[in-house]
């Protein structure tokens, strides 16, 4: 069977490995779907190697199908969707007998004394079944769903023992996956305010898709300008925010941004292999260099003009409007809106978050 391997730091592969053979009380298990943990990619890349086998195959969040079971093993069938939580406490030491079987001073787990999800088919050992680790799940329930039950369980103690709850403002540092759960439970408890700090602008954009009220930019704009605002923050897509007089935000708007419109020009239509970003000295271009950049360059900033003119009408009122983003500069200076160009207000955002929470 196929396997991802790893022999050593920073050492990992794709390998044909020995399909595990079960014992009378075990379960064989066919890997549906396999996420990557953070804890992962610190094995992987060798900066994490207390515990870790070599050579062995790790992934502790995974989710699969039955394929074979033990002849001792009892409530469990072949075909059944399942998860697996992948640390088995010994019930015994000081921490399992305080109730902290999470902290367990003499634990085993899956992806480290055993092989974990990163193989086709996994062996599931006796001490996993006896203490309930495998979990049946529903048909309706997707594979990949199933693999993200132990990061989210993980996020729900920590809602838990934060007390989140309604009416509270929560500040989430980091839009990852965990950050991303974090904001979607507190939204879930009843939280009326959820901010996040987030310095990378994709993960920023998912945390508005999934319901975020604040993100660092708009935390920073609304402590250095005027409201009502327009943010246009500018990269691979550009996301608008805008910001009513109460300094609520209200919603937005994501479109394709100036790197995408160059990559789909040169790659599908010209056939370049790239031009910069330097605005020509006329709009109407003399040769094939000079129109790709007047139309990409142009384009965008006459798009920005288009949709503040659409935005204020909507309001009806005059908004501030502040871009930010790797690609504000090379836009804002060709718009014919008053555009204010602040290029740190990410990092403002950040440091207006810090001070608050450090008070």
């Amino acid at each position: 069977m196929r396997a991802v391997v790893l022999s050593g730091p920073n050492q990992f592969a794709p390998a044909e490995i020995e399909k595990p053979q079960i014992g009378p009380d075990e379960i064989l298990l066919e890997m549906k779907a396999a996420a990557i943990c953070g804890t992962d990619m610190r094995i992987l890349t060798g900066k994490k190697t207390k515990g870790v086998r070599y050579p062995s195959v790790i992934g502790h969040e995974f989710c699969g199908v039955i394929a074979e079971v033990g002849a001792d093993v009892k409530g469990y069938e072949v075909g059944e969707k399942v998860a697996v939580a992948n640390v088995i406490p010994c019930h015994h030491c000081s921490s399992c007998l305080r109730g902290r079987t999470n902290a367990c001073l003499d634990r085993k787990a899956i992806g480290y004394e055993f092989d974990g999800g990163f193989e086709e088919y996994i062996r599931i050992p006796a001490i996993c079944i006896e203490n309930g680790n495998v979990v049946k799940l529903p048909e309706h329930m997707s594979y990949q769903a199933g693999a993200l039950i132990e990061p989210l369980s993980c996020c729900i103690r920590g809602l838990k023992n934060a007390g989140t709850g309604f009416n509270d403002d929560v500040l989430i540092v980091g839009a990852g996956p965990i950050g991303l759960f974090h904001l979607q439970l507190s939204k879930i408890a009843g939280a009326r305010k959820v901010i996040v700090s987030e310095p990378n602008e994709q993960r920023r954009k998912v945390a508005l898709e999934l319901g975020a009220d604040l993100v660092a930019a708009s935390v920073a704009g609304i402590a250095e300008y005027p409201v009502p605002m327009m943010i246009f923050d500018m990269g691979t897509a550009n996301t608008v925010c805008v910001i009513d007089r109460e300094k609520r935000y209200l919603g937005g708007m994501i479109y394709p941004g100036l790197g995408v419109s160059l990559d789909s020009l040169t790659a599908h239509a010209s056939q370049l292999g790239g031009i910069s970003l330097e605005a020509p000295e006329r709009v109407i271009g003399r040769n094939t260099i000079d129109c790709m950049k007047s139309g990409v360059i142009y384009s965008a900033a006459a798009a920005m003009d288009g949709i503040i003119d659409r935005i204020q009408e909507e309001m009806g009122e005059t908004l501030t409007v502040i871009a930010t983003g790797g690609l504000a500069k090379c836009i804002v200076p060709h718009c014919r809106r008053e555009v204010i160009l602040d290029d740190d207000l990410l990092l403002k955002g950040l440091l207006v978050l810090y001070d608050k929470n450090r008070r």
